[in-house]
């Protein structure tokens, strides 16, 4: 089964190797059949403290590194490592950063 990817915005930068990311989507009401916005918050693990509040970072799955902690931050510069078996979710991380700059 594939790692979930996931893009959001710092929430906190305040602990160690650790960022909160809020992850926002969009769902069809199921009764109402109106678009609602759902969010949630999760605890990411960021090694080198590269994250700051405000900034917007892409997250993957990973095996349990704490107690919440069960999400990993992309890095740039190694993007295409972790695409290369799908070239849509490549192209798709390649455009993304160009259009929250626009």
């Amino acid at each position: 089964m594939p790692k979930r990817i996931l893009s959001g915005v710092v929430v906190s930068s305040n602990t160690n190797k650790t960022i909160v990311v809020n992850v926002t989507r969009r769902i069809k009401h199921k009764l109402y059949k109106k678009i609602i916005r759902r969010s949630k918050k999760y605890h990411v693990h960021d090694e080198k403290n590269e994250f700051k509040t405000g900034d917007l970072v892409s997250i993957i799955e990973s095996k349990p590194i704490s107690k919440l902690k069960r999400w990993v931050v992309i890095p740039n510069e190694g993007l295409t490592k972790w695409y290369k078996c799908n070239q849509i979710f490549l192209l798709l991380i390649i455009l993304e950063p160009e259009e929250y700059n626009a």
